[in-house]
């Protein structure tokens, strides 16, 4: 997963009440289920006096209704204005575009949609919404994903991006894209984290019922021979070491917990996960240390100790490679009196 490189601080443009403006582009072919996925996760975050802190519009490229995959029509609340008066511009799947499939043109009302965008804005795609930001070139040597499945197809259409396939998202700082369908959850919640930390985020996912962080990436849903019921699984193990991060994790340490041979335990465990046991462990510690420095007063060596990190050098040198940013940057980011005596 990729991660942004600069500090997560809360992004300052917003509408008169203090809000975030987000607008949805429904395009004709919509999924129903990815065209909801804004409006439900991101209107589930509010501040501490229980006020939205998001605004989110679905809108179309010319205002007029659109027929959804699922056979019934939507209809927009606002046209591409809403687009040029965005703060983040979110583009769902479309199946009615075939073309986009063979690297072909945006319809000409959706390409003078985009085009009014204002620069700055962020851009994100949910599933195959990558076709549509590919197709504008804007995705043009930057790094992205889509579904699984279609990632040779976008290749070869869109040879110009930098498609991964093995992760639920990609955030390039002000263009973010996520894989298939329920990833599109994934990557909502991952902005609310990097605009409002990881307390918000989590109480997020508690009002749509979803996990806050979904371990691994998209490769553990690629299509592969299914394993025997017999084969061992590394699932215990991982609920142990989510118990126990704050001890030394080491691999053999893990192998024998889950009863397998190191080898055997690293293979089981990539194939389950999509990612090496030592990068599961270090995004685990990672983000308990985003909570502890949300909503605890411990000391930054404290919270490394409690993390499994060590010591307080190693802690900054994580969270700066992945979130570049400090661990005392973090907190005076996101760490607030009325967050905490919110239960934040």
């Amino acid at each position: 997963m990729q991660w942004p490189c600069t500090d997560p601080s809360p992004d300052p443009s917003a509408d008169a009440a203090g809000r975030h403006r987000i607008a949805v582009l429904a395009l004709p072919g919509v999924p129903p289920f990815e065209l909801g996925i804004p409006s439900r996760v991101f209107g589930s975050v509010l501040d501490a006096g229980s006020r939205p802190l998001y605004e989110v519009t679905v809108c179309t490229a010319d205002g007029a209704p659109v027929l959804s995959d699922a056979g019934f029509t939507v209809q927009p609340a606002a046209g591409p204005e809403a687009l040029a008066a965005a703060d983040t511009v979110i583009v769902p799947p479309t199946h009615a575009m075939p073309e986009l499939g063979r690297g072909g043109p945006l319809p000409p009302e959706v390409t003078a949609a985009i085009a009014g965008i204002r620069p700055g804005t962020r851009l994100v795609s949910i599933c195959t919404g990558s076709y549509v930001l590919a197709a504008a070139g804007l995705l043009d040597g930057r790094p992205a994903t889509t579904h699984w499945n279609l990632a040779p197809e976008f290749r070869r259409a869109y040879p110009r991006v930098k498609v991964d396939e093995e992760v639920l998202f990609v955030d390039d700082g002000d263009v973010l894209t996520s894989a298939g369908v329920a990833a599109g959850i994934d990557l909502c919640l991952h902005m609310i984290r990097r605009d409002h930390g990881a307390a918000a985020a989590n109480r997020a996912a508690r009002a749509c019922v979803v996990p806050p962080w979904r371990d691994g990436g998209q490769a553990q849903y690629i299509d592969r021979p299914v394993p025997e019921p017999t084969v061992a699984t590394t699932t215990a193990t991982r609920a142990w070491a989510l118990e126990h991060l704050g001890e030394p994790l080491s691999l053999n340490r893990l192998a024998e917990h889950a009863r397998m041979s190191l080898r055997s335990f690293t293979r089981r465990f990539r194939d389950e996960v999509g990612m090496t046991p030592v990068q599961w462990l270090t995004a685990q510690r990672l983000e308990l240390a985003k909570q502890l420095l949300e909503t605890t007063d411990l000391s930054i060596d404290l919270v490394a100790h409690r993390c499994g990190f060590g010591s307080a050098n190693s802690l900054r040198a994580h969270m700066r490679t992945t979130f570049g940013v400090s661990p005392a940057s973090y907190r005076r980011t996101f760490h607030t009196d009325d967050l905490v005596e919110a239960g934040v």
